[in-house]
């Protein structure tokens, strides 16, 4: 659970619900105060930018252990260096895209809890990244489909995105994930709506970018279930997008969000490095978590 904090961040709101900058703090000396600030003020904001940081990649792993555990840098695709084994490079110049909705590795049975994303190589223009706030989504589905949605369970499946990197570039052999070396991805389940563990709030919690299908329905009624939620979801009012600029840091809780990046840069070149947070297994309503 978050706790109360007497620091009072300056936050610049960016919708009535969702998404705020962070305004005049040092991330790099930030106090233990401030960013426990910051952690509640995640679970609330659900996505947080900071302007004109100066964090390197060493400054980037140090302000993610202090927020919690970090993981490694992906189940399957190695750190940025040997120096760096919890940064994950998304570069451009390496297929590094993601140009599709997702909640970052909903493929594992314990997700990230969250993310936070550091601008290193930025194209002269373009390159935004957008988040949807699925729990805001939830609040504004009707109450039939609502109800629909709690009783279901979605597969997620991380083969698609990255069984040929696992197989070909690493010869079978990920990285170490919840205490176990990755060597193959098995799809796992997760409940459709993801009942916060912080907060009880509901959201939903399939992606275009890894959920496969619904459980326990027709492959036609899975498809119609997924494409209805996919654009409530990405409705305009659910959305805050963000437009890079160097030194820019981003943290997004992961268990009440998805995002985007926009591919409107052509060959420009854009490199962004992103560590995670450990996270738990998601659960919904009326389950535990396990």
């Amino acid at each position: 659970m978050t706790t109360a904090t007497a620091v009072k961040l300056d936050l610049r709101p960016l919708g009535p619900h969702f998404g705020a900058e962070v305004e005049g703090l040092d991330l790099a000396t930030a106090t233990d105060e401030e960013l426990a600030a910051v952690r509640a003020a995640l679970v609330d904001r659900k996505v947080l930018f900071f302007r004109e940081q100066s964090l390197d990649d060493d400054g980037q792993v140090a302000l993610g252990r202090r927020l919690g555990e970090l993981t490694a840098s992906h189940p399957v695709v190695g750190g940025v260096d040997e120096a760096h084994p919890e940064i994950y490079a998304l570069d451009s110049a390496d297929n590094g895209f993601a140009d599709v909705w997702h909640t970052d590795v909903t493929f594992m049975p314990r997700p990230p809890l969250g993310s936070i994303l550091r601008a290193v190589i930025l194209p002269p223009t373009g390159g935004d990244t957008s988040w949807a706030d699925s729990q805001l989504a939830y609040d504004s589905l009707s109450a039939p489909v609502k109800e629909l949605a709690d009783q279901l369970t979605a597969v997620h499946d991380g083969n698609r995105e990255f069984g040929y990197y696992l197989a070909q570039r690493r010869g079978g052999k990920g990285n170490v994930w919840d205490g176990e070396i990755v060597t193959r991805l098995e799809p796992v389940e997760h409940p459709v709506v993801r009942v916060h563990p912080e907060t009880g709030r509901k959201g939903i919690f399939v992606n275009p970018g890894f959920t496969s299908h619904i459980v326990g329905v027709s492959e036609a009624e899975s498809r119609a279930i997924l494409d209805l939620l996919y654009a409530h979801l990405t409705k305009p009012e659910h959305i805050v997008r963000h437009r890079w600029r160097a030194g820019d840091v981003a943290m997004w809780d992961n268990r009440s969000t998805a995002h985007y990046a926009n591919r409107d840069y052509g060959d420009a070149h854009r490199v962004m490095h992103r560590i995670t947070l450990r996270g738990d297994r998601p659960f919904g309503p009326g389950r535990t978590d396990g």
